[in-house]
This record gives structure tokens, C-alpha cells and sequence, in this order.
């Protein structure tokens, strides 16, 4: 009977070998590159005649030697040029007047506060900071404490605590626009939002304060320290929101939505240029462009018109292609685009020497994934920024972003001008036409001043006819039949009467229409003042009092008298036995 292996086949078996002898192999090898521990070496001690070890003879140096082997005094005194002794003269300033602000009472307190800060006691260190301000309100340390205030926030964390930050420090820009500290509190507020946003996939609203806060870091204050920093976290900001974009367009081509795809990734070719992931932008482009073009073929349409769609949606797809292979040719998927070009029979460009360093630079710019950037991406909730680009400016204005209807618009415009490219091309000289017709209406301008009789009439052109600027019928003395060309007394603005020279008739303003008037235009008779109405006078005499209202005699209150009967009561005694069943 065959006996069972430990391994299911011979190849388990050999493998297993070789584990355990690469294992060996690396002990014995970490073993022999470990330096050896000599034991201490000692001379032969000489034995005398006696058989006792003897000492050593001991060789004494001249006193010239010792001289000449003792440095002198001086050799290691360093001389300082007056320079030197300057800056040093001002340090020690410096620190005297430091040493004698730390015994004023509002630097112990700010001194108390920012170690609080530092140990992690935020709402010690704000009172310490709030009492400071208020009793020393004049303080040197003013600017500092209000920026000490907003670092305090900050560093506590949380939502609450950093919109108090955000709000802490948008006052101190407001307050001190001009210190150099201004810059670092700008550059806070965009951190705030850098640090709460989330993923691609998730809100971006804080992405977007984010970028805005960074961009006004950068056009404010250009001269500050702090503007490569802000520059690369601006360019992080705008990786996710690219991220967000791509990704979107990628989904709308899972579904076929051609012009919602398109309309993504134009906005990221567009708006982001620095995208790491800028090639599969702009294959996708091309790919979709190109679904668009197979999407005509499938249709049953005339053989020119299908020509022309099949060239504008090639062309677009070409394009997209080129631009990887010239201006990303150092990307991973620059092998793609080549391969679609291919396919297209059409000829693959070559970048230029510059084109070629440009992105050879960009792409090695980019940081590699590491184990601890692995792990914060996944387990962490914050957006990948691993492989954004360290070099080139940011945009600081985003271009117009490129909507789906404008692309269906562009779309169905295709389509019709193919189909009828005739009235496309009629559509042209009528335009021109058109244009170049008010043009050739205008009349020559007089330097003269305008008369009564230059006013132009309703048909545009010169003044040929009556113009009634009255209103007929205004006067009390016009009646229904009055002609419209005649003016009341109380008529308002002017008749321009036609010119001398010209027969044209007078048009009537009113089209021989009655002007709406009342029958009766008589004058009204002017409205009497109303009669005044006699004073009140009160028929009571003083000192009297009615009976009904007078004291009794006795002190006590009168009840008024009331005929009970006509009074509901409930203290008649309710009905017992039999008489519960008589109703009367």
C-alpha cells in the first residue's frame, strides 16, 4: 500500500523545499555579515631570569618635545570683524528688551495662554488670551493674542471649533490687513476647508470653498512666504475635483449618454489641466466622440450627410488622441491613443523635444503610493491626493464648463446642417445682407440743431405729415365732433405741421375713432362746507345722582330687581316616583 504524502502532489513538495532552503540561506547569510568580537589583543609580557614577568620601560619625553607639542595661549582665539561685533551688540539688545517685556504682566499672559495652547488646555489658554485683551486693550501683544485666539480654535479640531476659527480669522484680515500675519490667517481658512473635505463621491462643497480660499491666498498676497505651500494644496484641491468630474463622465458613458460624457470631460480638459489621469480624459473624449460616429453609420441616412457627420465626429475623436500623444506622451496609456490613431489609419504625430520634456517633468513631479498613504486612503475618509502634480501654476480662474444641452445643441445643429447644407449656405448671404442694410439707411448727421419740422415721423422718415403731440379734446370746450388736428385753450404740447413742400395728407392720430369724453361737461358747482355740529351738552346738573343709583341709608348694597320667574334655576327640587313620568 502506497503511503500518503504530507504535500497533495510532488510540486507542493518541491516548493516547500525551496522555501526552507531560501530561509536557511538568508540566516546564515544575516549570521556571517555580523562583524566578529575580537577579543582584546595584549603583548607578550617579558619573563626575567627569576621567572617574574618584568615591566615595561617607560620613555620619558624632553622638556623640548612637551614644548614644543603645548599650543600656545592664542592659537584658537577667533577674531571678530566689526561686523560681527555689531550683530552681536544688537542681539544682546534684543534680548534685554525681551528679557524685560517678559516681566510685564499682559506677556506673562499671553506667555501663560500659548503654553496652555500647547499642552492642549484650548479653553484655559482663550480665557487667559480674552482676559489680557480686555484689561490691556493698548497692548503690544494685541495682534498676537486675536491670531493666538484663532490658532486656539484651530488646533482644538471639530466642526464647531473650526467654523469659530474660520470666523476668528476673517476678522483678524479684517482688522489687520496689512501684517504679514494676514497671509498666514488666509492660509488657515483655506486649510480649514482642505481639511473637512471628503472623497470625490461625496460632497464637494467644501473642495470648492477650499479652492476659492486658496486662490484669494494667492492674488492677495503674492509676496508671502506662504505661497508655494498654498500653490500645491491648490492643486491637490483641484485633483479631487477632477477626480469628481472624470468620474462622473465615466459613469454617463457606462449608460450611453454620449453628450453627458462629453460635457464631463471637456470641462476637466478644460477647467483642470493638471489632472493626473489627464490621458484617460481624453481618451474617453475620443471614445466617445467616436460612439457618436458609429452611431451615424447605424442610421439609414443619405450618403453625403452621413459623410459629413462621420468627418466631424472623427475629426473631434482625432483630435482628442493627438493631444495625448503630443502633450502627454510620458502618461501610462499614451500606447492607447497610438493604438486608436492606428486603427483610424491615420498618422501618428510626434512630439517635439519640448513637448516631450514638459511631460516627462509633469508626470515625475507626481509622488508615488507608499504603504502609509495605501492605508490612509483606504481606511481614512479623505480624497486621494497621492498623484497630484508638484510643479506649474494652478489655474486661478475656472474656464466656462461645457453643459450637456449645449452639446446636444451642437448635435442636432450638426445633423441639420448636414442634412440641408444648401440653407445653411443661403443662411450666410442673407445675414450679410441684412447687416450691411443699416449700414446703408443711415442718413448723414447734420452739425445744425434739430427745428420742430426735423422730428421724424411713425414711417421713419423725414417729415412729411402732422404730428399731434396735443390732446384732443383736453379743453371743457370741445365737444364730440371736434376734429382731431384742433387744439383746445387747455391743451398740452405742440402741432407740427407738415413741411410746404410736400402734399402728403394729415393722418388723424385717433384713426376717426371718438375720443372717450363724458356727455355732461358742465362745470360741477364747488363742494359746501358741511355745517358745524352743535357742542354736546350734559343734561345731568351737577351734584345730582340718579335714585336707582343712590346709597341706602343702612350701608349695605342694593340688589338689582328681577322678575325671577323669567330666570332659569336649578334649585327646584327634582321630581321623584311616578312624577319622573308626568310631563306636566
Amino acid at each position: 500500500m502506497r503511503e500518503r504524502s504530507f504535500f497533495p502532489n510532488l510540486k507542493s513538495g518541491v516548493l516547500a523545499g525551496l522555501a526552507v532552503a531560501t530561509l536557511l540561506l538568508a540566516t546564515t547569510g544575516v549570521y556571517a555579515q555580523a562583524p566578529s568580537v575580537q577579543a582584546p589583543t595584549t603583548a607578550p609580557a617579558t619573563v626575567g631570569p627569576d621567572g617574574m614577568p618584568v615591566q615595561p620601560d617607560v620613555v620619558l619625553a624632553s622638556p623640548a618635545a612637551a614644548a614644543q607639542g603645548k599650543k600656545k595661549k592664542g592659537d584658537d582665539k577667533v577674531i571678530q570683524s566689526k561686523d560681527t561685533k555689531k550683530s552681536l551688540g544688537r542681539e544682546k539688545k534684543v534680548l534685554k528688551a525681551a528679557d524685560a517685556d517678559s516681566k510685564l504682566p499682559d506677556r506673562q499672559l499671553y506667555d501663560k495662554a500659548l503654553e496652555a495652547t500647547r499642552k492642549g488646555h484650548f479653553d484655559v489658554a482663550r480665557l487667559d488670551l480674552q482676559t489680557m485683551l480686555n484689561t490691556y486693550p493698548d497692548s503690544q501683544y494685541q495682534m498676537r493674542a486675536k491670531l493666538a485666539i484663532a490658532d486656539s480654535w484651530y488646533k482644538e479640531g471639530g466642526t464647531a471649533a473650526l467654523a469659530q476659527a474660520e470666523s476668528e480669522y476673517a476678522d483678524f484680515r479684517v482688522f489687520f490687513p496689512n501684517v504679514p500675519e494676514a497671509a498666514e490667517a488666509q492660509m488657515r481658512i483655506g486649510d480649514i476647508y482642505f481639511r473637512q473635505m471628503d472623497k470625490p463621491d461625496r460632497d464637494y462643497a467644501k473642495a470648492v470653498h477650499a479652492q476659492e480660499e486658496y486662490r484669494r491666498m494667492l492674488t492677495d498676497y503674492p509676496e508671502s512666504s506662504l505661497v508655494p505651500q498654498a500653490r500645491q494644496r491648490l492643486r491637490e484641491v483641484q485633483e479631487v475635483l477632477a477626480s469628481r468630474e472624470a468620474d462622473i463622465a465615466s459613469f454617463y458613458a457606462t449608460h450611453s449618454n454620449w453628450a453627458a460624457t462629453i460635457a464631463r470631460y471637456q470641462t476637466v480638459v478644460d477647467t483642470y489641466p493638471q489632472y493626473s489621469h489627464m490621458d484617460d480624459v481624453l481618451v474617453g473624449l475620443g471614445d466617445a466622440y467616436g460612439a457618436e460616429a458609429r452611431f451615424v453609420r447605424s442610421q439609414r441616412l443619405p450618403e453625403a450627410a452621413k459623410a459629413r457627420l462621420e468627418q466631424i465626429y472623427d475629426g473631434n475623436a482625432a483630435a482628442a488622441y493627438t493631444k495625448v500623444v503630443l502633450e502627454h506622451s510620458a502618461a501610462p496609456h499614451v500606447e492607447d491613443a497610438r493604438d486608436r490613431l492606428a486603427a483610424m489609419n491615420l498618422p501618428i504625430p510626434t512630439p517635439t523635444a519640448e513637448q516631450a520634456a514638459a511631460s516627462a517633468a509633469l508626470e515625475n513631479s507626481r509622488a508615488s503610493y507608499s504603504l502609509a498613504s495605501r492605508a490612509k486612503v483606504l481606511f481614512l475618509s479623505r480624497p486621494d491626493t497621492v498623484q497630484a502634480a508638484r510643479i506649474g501654476e494652478p489655474p486661478l480662474v475656472d474656464a466656462k464648463p461645457t453643459l450637456a444641452p449645449a452639446v446636444v445643441k451642437q448635435i442636432v445643429g450638426d445633423f441639420t446642417t448636414s442634412m440641408n447644407p444648401g440653407a445653411a449656405v443661403a443662411a450666410k448671404p442673407a445675414t450679410t445682407a441684412t447687416a450691411e442694410a443699416p449700414a446703408a439707411a443711415e442718413a448723414p448727421v447734420s452739425t445744425a440743431p434739430l427745428a420742430l419740422q426735423d422730428v421724424p415721423t411713425a414711417d421713419g422718415g423725414s417729415s412729411t405729415g402732422a404730428v399731434m403731440t396735443a390732446v384732443p379734446g383736453n379743453s371743457p370746450s370741445s365737444s364730440r365732433g371736434t376734429s382731431a388736428n384742433s387744439t383746445g385753450g387747455n391743451s398740452m404740447g405742440v402741432e407740427i405741421l407738415p413741411s410746404a413742400t410736400t402734399g402728403a395728407p394729415v393722418v388723424d392720430p385717433t384713426g376717426g375713432l371718438p375720443t372717450a369724453r363724458p356727455t355732461n361737461n358742465a362745470p360741477m358747482a364747488p363742494i359746501e362746507k358741511a355745517v358745524q355740529a352743535p357742542d354736546a351738552v350734559n343734561g345731568v346738573p351737577a351734584g345730582t345722582q340718579a335714585p336707582a343709583q343712590a346709597p341706602r341709608a343702612d350701608g349695605k348694597k342694593t340688589k338689582p330687581d328681577f322678575d325671577k320667574s323669567d330666570e332659569s334655576s336649578s334649585k327646584k327640587k327634582k321630581k321623584k316616583g311616578l312624577a319622573k313620568v308626568n310631563p306636566f
